[in-house]
């Protein structure tokens, strides 16, 4: 079996600064992109930025100057360092992995639990 954990989300200030972390364990043969969604109530949910694992990024506009993706292959993580935060950035935040867990077989996209971020004074 597959999970996916995140940590880091919280409760900070407009301005301020929030590091999410998301480790991906379980049988996993190679993961090709990790990445951030999120989704505020009564939205949509999307795209936040993703990252392959050769370290092609992309970002959503809102977020583009602001965060930074990130991953560590040795360890199946994904990060995401949220700089200058607005209170329009507040969401449940969900790690996302395309992945397969046999040479092989399809790759299938994995979810996390979703961590909340709240950005407010």
């Amino acid at each position: 079996q597959v999970q996916l954990v995140e940590s880091g989300g919280g409760l900070m200030q407009p301005g301020g600064s929030l590091r999410l972390s998301c480790t991906a364990s379980g049988n996993i043969f190679s993961i090709y992109t990790m990445g951030w969604y999120r989704q505020a109530p009564g939205k949509q949910r999307e795209l936040v930025a993703d990252i392959t694992s050769g370290g092609s990024t992309n970002y959503a506009d809102s977020v583009k100057g602001r965060f930074t993706i990130s991953r560590d292959n040795a360890k199946n993580t994904v990060y995401l360092q949220m700089n200058s935060l607005k209170p329009e950035d507040t969401a449940v935040y969900y790690c996302n992995a395309d992945l397969k867990v046999v040479r092989g077989a399809d790759g299938y996209i994995y979810w996390g639990q979703g961590t909340q971020v709240t950005v407010s004074s």
